[in-house]
């Protein structure tokens, strides 16, 4: 049986973002400098927050960032992003964990970034999951 922490929150959303998205948008960890020639963009961050139960299940916070050329292409993709994480993510089995709960935490709304090339609208939600027994 596998021990709580195994399932990297990270990952998963990552991966399970990028299958719900396609192609077109890119779901990364981390920005790099050549982000205005890569949008839209979708960051995931696992915040340095949470708890566990001690045995298996884990409840993560996790930023979804989703940056785009325009505020409304920016807000359209962040909706998008809540509308897949609150509806498909609970109860499906993927990178060898389950995600059991989802819930937002702060709704998508605006945030500051540096560079006026392009537009920042992010969400933090709290994620629950256990590895696959």
């Amino acid at each position: 049986m596998a021990p709580v922490g195994s399932v990297d929150i990270e990952l998963l959303v990552i991966q399970w973002l990028q299958g719900q998205l396609g192609s077109g948008v890119i779901v990364r960890d981390e920005l790099d400098n050549n982000l205005l020639d890569e949008l839209p963009t979708v960051q995931v961050e696992r915040l340095p927050a949470g708890e566990d139960d001690g045995f298996r299940l884990d409840r993560a916070l996790v930023d979804i960032d989703a940056y785009a050329a325009s505020r409304s292409a920016a807000i359209a993709l962040a909706a998008q992003i809540r509308g897949l994480v609150l509806g498909t993510l609970p109860g499906s089995s993927t990178g060898g964990a389950v995600v059991s709960r989802v819930r937002t935490v702060a709704a998508p709304g605006a945030r500051p970034y540096e560079n006026p090339g392009l537009r920042r609208v992010g969400a933090t939600y709290e994620i629950y999951s256990h590895p696959v027994s």
